[in-house]
Parts: structure tokens; C-alpha cells; sequence
């Protein structure tokens, strides 16, 4: 992927990560600052990494950092698109860069159900951040009936490989699972 904006975001990115030893919080400072400087102008993302499916929303893997310390990845969503319940084990940001999507966050009851904590609708510019420590399950949907969405994430590891899981909120029953990337049409 070449463009001048994403190269830099990346270096920067790599700079705010993988510096001299950092907290989970000043990680997620700079990086969701840095995720909301990319998406502040929208002409940077190729239109092979903006296609959406048919069936199914797609994650397309922008950039891995070569030691697995983070990934950067868009979204597309296709009208009524959406996840099952998740969790991440690790930290992300999320930055909406068109359209909307909606994100319901789930909290672990002693007796292992979820149950909602809120639904937070995000706009282009906007961003939100997860993490094991702060929250990181959640359903996300597109928020629009009637065009795509997409967001950008990135990751505290290779989200592609990552072992994670999606939950059944009535009874709490977890399966594992690796999401993997989905093809570009280059």
C-alpha cells in the first residue's frame, strides 16, 4: 500500500509502540491520537481496501509491524452488517473513516453472562479505544441501512493471528477463534 500520509502514520505508529518501555494507557494516547490524524482527511485508503462483501463485513490488513507489536487494518461494512459479540486480548483504537457503525459494549456478570453497558454510534473522525483492562467485548454493527462503512483499527499485535473469542451473551459459552485478513481485488 503506498501513500505518503499512511507511510508516516506508520512510522509514527511504530515510534509510539515500540519506544522505550510504555503503559497500556500512553500507548493508547498517542496511538488514538495518531489514528485520529489519519482519518481526518479520507484520500489516502486504496479502493481495494475499501470493497465491501456481499454477505459479510471485510478486514483488510493495511500494515503489520514486522515484530507482531501491532497491526493496522480497515473495516468495510456492508449495510446490516455486523459481528458476533467479541473480545480482543489486546488494545486497539478504532477510527471511523466514512459512513457509521455502532459499537455495544458487553460487561461479564459474576454469573458469566453479558450483558449490554451501552451503545456508542461513531462518526467519520471519531475514535474509540478497547483493551482487556478497559473494555474490549463488543458488537460492532453499520450503523447505515442504505451505504458502506469503514473504519480503521489498530491493533497491540498481528489481529489476524491472534487467538480471541466471541461470546454468547445469554449464557456467557466463549468460542476461540483467529479472524484472519480478507484478500484484496488488487
Amino acid at each position: 500500500m503506498q501513500s505518503r500520509k499512511f507511510d508516516a502514520f506508520v512510522q509514527a505508529l511504530d515510534e509510539a509502540v515500540n519506544g522505550a518501555e510504555r503503559t497500556e494507557a500512553a500507548i493508547l494516547k498517542d496511538a488514538e491520537a495518531l489514528v485520529r490524524d489519519l482519518i481526518s482527511v479520507d484520500d489516502w485508503l486504496p479502493d481495494a481496501y475499501a470493497q465491501p462483501h456481499p454477505d459479510y463485513y471485510q478486514q483488510y490488513c493495511l500494515h503489520v509491524c514486522p515484530r507482531d507489536t501491532f497491526s493496522v487494518v480497515s473495516f468495510v461494512w456492508g449495510p446490516g452488517q455486523y459481528t458476533p459479540v467479541h473480545d480482543h486480548t489486546v488494545w486497539g483504537v478504532i477510527g471511523m473513516l466514512r459512513g457509521s457503525e455502532t459499537s455495544e459494549r458487553y460487561v461479564r456478570q459474576p454469573d458469566g453472562r453479558y450483558t449490554s453497558a451501552g451503545v456508542d454510534t461513531l462518526h467519520p473522525g471519531m475514535t474509540e479505544c478497547v483493551s482487556p483492562d478497559i473494555g474490549d467485548v463488543h458488537k460492532v454493527s453499520n450503523a447505515l441501512d442504505d451505504q458502506v462503512s469503514i473504519s480503521i483499527h489498530v491493533y497491540g499485535a498481528n489481529i489476524g493471528k491472534v487467538e480471541r473469542h466471541v461470546f454468547v451473551p445469554e449464557t456467557g459459552e466463549a468460542k476461540s477463534f483467529v479472524s484472519g485478513y480478507a484478500q484484496p481485488q488488487v
